[in-house]
């Protein structure tokens, strides 16, 4: 018998049968690991406890401690027993694919009533059964003609189209939970009673397209949650309530800042308030680009389709972008334009111009770029995802030496920025070379060189993401963490090859030659409509007093206080402060609660001792307690905090 090695994480090496399954590498180690363990890391690849191991390898043996395989199998068996037991109560209801996704997972499903709020409650109950019978998980592997027989017998329809897309000479591995089966790729659990009962819950459903085509049927997908225990779950439901009372489309709504409408979907009606807090977050950014060397341009919306084919774009990026028409005087056919889904090819058309020398770089050029990309509408989602958006866009045309020391000031730029804005706390993922790539590994090899290398001079954690870079160049990725611990995905910093070969962008070197500059995209923001949902959210509306669009309303208490209500309110203005008086016939508690709600984070009070002392009586947003300072404290402590952060 044929005989592998394999290789524990502890350096150990023991020798098995060629075959052998993690399920007996466990039992071999410990009758208690073998009780425990719920799956394996096999040279790198997550496995089932049951697939044959035939050859040499690494492996490692997962827990249910193990935070990210056990979540993994947790969720995923969670889809296959959800839809195990909506066949179960419903049997004519058709089955179709059910991925993991952030938090749970979701399972798409062929039902001609649609799903109720009771019916997900009977799901839960049937799961939950399912989970208690400790039903054992088989897997085999069948060839394409066997299983497309076998859902042909069953009916379902969908199942067939899947394996049809399987390409061909890949294996077809059919999974049994219990008498229950389905067509799926793995790992899971060895049982399904390895799944706490406790911590999942069925949230809502929603309607899908078949394969996300808006030309195939519409199904039901109902979403899930679920933990490795029920403290986590009550956790997330507990930061999903939070969530809610800071939608930023609610805040919106009562802050006044936005709306958007069917007129123009995907696009953003900014009022008074919400412009202001754009306005703001655009002069800050503008002046830290400024302090950092950016020279700031302003390119077309409208380019040519000849650009975008020349970019590679409009190969790639064709679906995504509004077409314009033109009927130019003279012209035989109508010339295609495009308004521009991004920034990148129009500022290697500024580079362009004129000739540059290596004493030239790094040329820093930014934007507040206006872009377009046609999102479908089921993904669109106020502020969060819109149509038209800002990119705090900016490109660095530098030489291969200068990448580094251009990705280290980059970070503390980008450090400094989210400090200011309320993140401190924010992670790095390095994304490398994928297979398809363009450039010689040569210059690969020093481009995630210098981007490792910035991060690891700036002493910040990071991790590195295998293959995942973009086709022209290795990137980094920056998601920063929100006040209730939600990640958002925001900067971006991206080495490229190849957009300036394709555009002939090149600057001459030293030696007198011609060379072609190394283009790095980047932005710390991403974009202004996103991050101001971002912010909305991040606050519950209640923003840094620099940032606020309301700064300060001064109440009168009684109408003999008007004339000097508008004196402080003048005089707070001349300050810089964005103040405003409400003299209306109310009481000052109305006044001060409606204020509240408006998230103005001063009410400055006024009654006749105010007059008489010139005073103001302070309110701060959240505090009951007031106080009393002078008229001439008020302005210059006020004008003060109105400013946004120094550098």
């Amino acid at each position: 018998m044929a005989h592998i090695s394999l290789t524990f994480p502890d350096g150990n090496k023991r020798d098995y049968a060629a075959g052998v399954t993690a399920a007996e590498v466990a039992l071999s180690i410990a009758p208690g690991l073998a009780k425990k363990a719920i799956s394996a890391t096999v040279n790198g690849a997550h496995h089932d406890l049951q697939w044959p191991i035939p050859h040499d390898a690494t492996i490692a043996i997962h827990t249910l401690a193990d935070d990210a395989q056990a979540l993994e199998l947790i969720r995923h068996d969670c889809a296959h027993i959800m839809a195990r037991a909506v066949q179960e109560i419903w049997p004519d209801v058709k089955v179709t694919i059910g991925p993991v996704r952030d938090y749970g997972w979701f399972y798409d499903f062929d039902r001609a009533e649609p799903f109720t709020p009771e019916d997900l409650g009977l799901i839960e109950a049937r799961m939950k059964q399912i989970i208690n019978a400790r039903d054992p998980v088989k897997t085999e592997v069948w060839d394409r003609a066997r299983a497309i027989a076998y859902y042909e017998e069953r009916g379902e329809p969908f199942k067939i189209e899947l394996i049809a897309r399987i390409p061909e000479g890949e294996d077809l591995r059919m999974y049994w939970h219990g008498g229950w089966q389905d067509l799926c790729r793995g790992p899971h659990l060895a049982h399904t009673g390895q799944v706490p009962a406790d911590a999942f819950k069925l949230t809502h459903v929603a309607g899908a397209y078949w394969l996300g085509d808006a030309s195939r049927p519409m199904l039901q997908r109902i979403y899930g949650l679920a933990f490795r225990n029920r403290d986590d779950l009550k956790a997330h439901l507990t930061m999903l309530e939070e969530a809610a009372k800071r939608d930023h489309r609610k805040l919106g709504r009562e802050m006044e800042l936005f709306h958007l409408q069917d007129e123009a979907p995907g696009m953003v009606f900014w009022h008074p308030n919400g412009w202001t807090i754009y306005r703001q977050l655009e002069d800050y950014m503008r002046g830290r680009l400024r302090v950092a060397g950016y020279k700031e341009i302003k390119t077309p919306q409208v380019v040519d389709r000849v650009l975008w084919e020349k970019s590679g774009h409009w190969e790639a990026y064709r679906e995504n972008m509004f077409i314009v028409e033109v009927d130019e005087e003279g012209a035989r056919e109508k010339r295609i334009n495009a308004l521009k889904p991004m920034n990148c090819p129009c500022h290697v058309q500024v580079f362009n111009q004129g000739l540059k020398s290596y004493r030239d770089l790094p040329l820093r050029l930014a934007e507040f770029g206006s872009c377009h990309r046609y999102e479908s509408s089921g993904s669109m989602h106020g502020l969060m995802r819109v149509r038209g958006f800002t990119q705090d866009d900016a490109h660095i045309f530098c030489t291969e030496d200068q990448i580094e020391t251009e990705c280290a000031g980059f970070i503390a730029l980008l450090s400094s920025v989210y400090k200011d804005l309320g993140f401190e706390k924010f992670d790095i993922k390095l994304s490398t070379r994928p297979d398809v790539r363009v450039g010689s590994d040569e210059v690969w090899d020093k481009a995630e060189a210098a981007l490792q290398k910035a991060i690891e001079g700036l002493g910040l954690p990071y991790e590195v993401n295998p293959g995942d870079g973009a086709f022209y160049g290795p990137k980094l990725d920056f998601k920063l963490t929100d006040a209730i611990g939600r990640e958002w995905q925001c900067g971006t910093f991206q080495c490229d090859f190849n957009l300036p070969n394709r555009l002939d962008a090149e600057f001459v070197g030293e030696d007198g030659a011609k060379h072609r500059p190394v283009m790095l995209h980047r932005a710390i923001l991403g974009s202004f409509e996103r991050f101001i949902g971002i912010l909305i959210e991040n606050y519950a509306g209640k923003f840094p007093f620099w940032l606020a669009p309301r700064q300060v309303v001064v109440a009168s208490i009684v109408s003999d206080a008007d004339g000097y209500v508008y004196e402080v309110v003048n005089a707070l203005k001349k300050a810089g402060v964005r103040a405003e008086a409400d003299t209306r016939n109310e009481k000052i508690n109305y006044k001060v609660r409606e204020h509240s709600v408006g998230k103005v984070p001063v009410i400055l009070a006024i009654g006749m001792k105010e007059v008489e002392e010139r005073t103001v009586s302070v309110r701060r947003l959240g505090e009951t307690r007031t106080e009393t300072i002078s008229f001439d404290q008020a302005v210059a402590a006020f004008g003060l905090d109105a400013l946004p952060p120094a550098h």
